[in-house]
């Protein structure tokens, strides 16, 4: 059984960066492609960003890219999620997934995914 813990959220003044991470255990790791999706009061579950088992593809939300980077890190089980320029509207419960068979067609697809941390809560404040 895979296990995802995710950490490093908190409160940010607008403007600011923070940085996630997402430790994984269990069978499904290195082989896994990881992704990050996050999930704002009142509003459903959205993706933000993924990364291929390898690392040598990484796909974005189109509103997120040039701020959000995803990575990971092979050696540690760990994938990453930078986050800079912050706003308000970033707010939201930021989880990672795993899946094992990955298709980019699929990619934003939240049913796709096969395990799931409990989340890391980030809040930006105007």
């Amino acid at each position: 059984q895979a296990q995802l813990v995710e950490s490093g959220g908190g409160l940010v003044q607008a403007g600011g960066s923070l940085r996630l991470s997402c430790a994984a255990s269990g069978r499904i790791v290195s082989g896994s492609a990881m992704a990050w999706f996050r999930q704002a009061p009142g509003k459903e579950r959205e993706f933000v960003a993924a990364i291929t088992s390898s690392g040598g593809s990484t796909y974005y939300a189109d509103s997120l890219k040039g701020r959000f980077t995803i990575s990971r890190d092979s050696a540690k089980n760990a994938v990453y999620l930078q986050m800079n320029s912050l706003k308000p509207e970033d707010t939201a419960v930021y989880s990672c997934a795993s899946r094992i068979f990955f298709n980019s067609v699929t990619v934003m697809d939240v049913g796709r995914y096969d395990y799931w941390g409990q989340g890391t809560q980030v809040t930006v404040s105007s």
